[in-house]
Parts: structure tokens; C-alpha cells; sequence
């Protein structure tokens, strides 16, 4: 198992850090990203859009109310958000489909248990402007 660990101080940091995942991504990742409200997982998202060559990267935004948004770059990027939704029956979203295309990215993937095989991402905040960003690779 693979660990990684990265302190962010603010939302430019995050989305370095989300850069450099992106850059490492793979047709068929899997990022489950946890972390309580406002620790920054749509700006850790926008930093993987970046690093797979979404060009609008800074449009990148919460689909809490669509559940699912799609962008378009060197891979797909299917960003995911359960945070309106406990216990959502997931295959409905069809994300192998996704997967095949690029990658998927999941905010709150707690709300969930079918992240076989995804790479976990887990932001905590320090204090107010300080994050720890955590992945961990099986």
C-alpha cells in the first residue's frame, strides 16, 4: 500500500495537489475523496481536472443538486457528489462507463461502500487555512 501525504495552507495548494494526482491519473482511477464540509474536495477536484488538461478547470463545481458533472480534457473527468444523498443505490450511475472513459471523482464517498479498488483520498482540516491531504494506493 502507497501513502502520501501533502499539507495544504489554501485553495491554490489544494489544487496543486490535485494537479499532481491528475497528472498521475489513469484511464479507470477511482478517486474516493472524504472529509468533512468545506475542507476543500470540489478544490482538490479542480486541481485533478487541471492536471488531466480540462481547459475550464476553474469552472469545475460541486454537483451536489446533479449528482454527476462531465468534463472533457486529455481524459474524462465524471465528478461525482453523494452529499445529498445516503445510502443512493451508485450502479445506477453507470460509473464503470465512466471509468472506461477517464476517470471518476466521488465528494463523499462515506455515503457509499462500492469503492472496490479506488484510490482513497482523505482531507482533514489542521485549522482554518490548513488541510492535510491524504492518499492512500491498495
Amino acid at each position: 500500500m502507497e501513502r502520501i501525504e501533502y499539507i495544504s495552507k489554501g485553495p491554490s495548494e489544494t489544487w496543486d495537489v490535485g494537479e499532481r494526482i491528475g497528472k498521475e491519473a489513469r484511464r479507470g482511477d477511482l478517486y474516493a475523496i472524504y472529509g468533512e464540509l468545506g475542507t476543500g474536495k470540489t478544490q482538490l477536484v479542480k486541481g485533478i481536472a487541471r492536471g488531466i488538461g480540462i481547459k475550464d478547470w476553474l469552472y469545475v463545481t460541486s454537483p451536489s443538486f446533479t449528482i454527476m458533472n462531465i468534463y472533457e480534457g486529455d481524459l474524462t473527468l465524471c465528478h461525482i457528489d453523494l452529499y445529498r444523498i445516503e445510502g443512493y443505490d451508485v450502479e445506477g450511475l453507470n460509473i464503470e462507463e465512466y471509468l472506461e472513459e477517464g476517470v471518476v471523482a466521488v465528494e463523499w464517498a462515506e455515503r457509499n461502500t462500492w469503492w472496490n479498488g479506488a484510490i482513497k483520498v482523505y482531507i482533514d482540516a489542521i485549522s482554518e487555512g490548513e488541510r492535510r491531504i491524504t492518499i492512500t494506493r491498495t
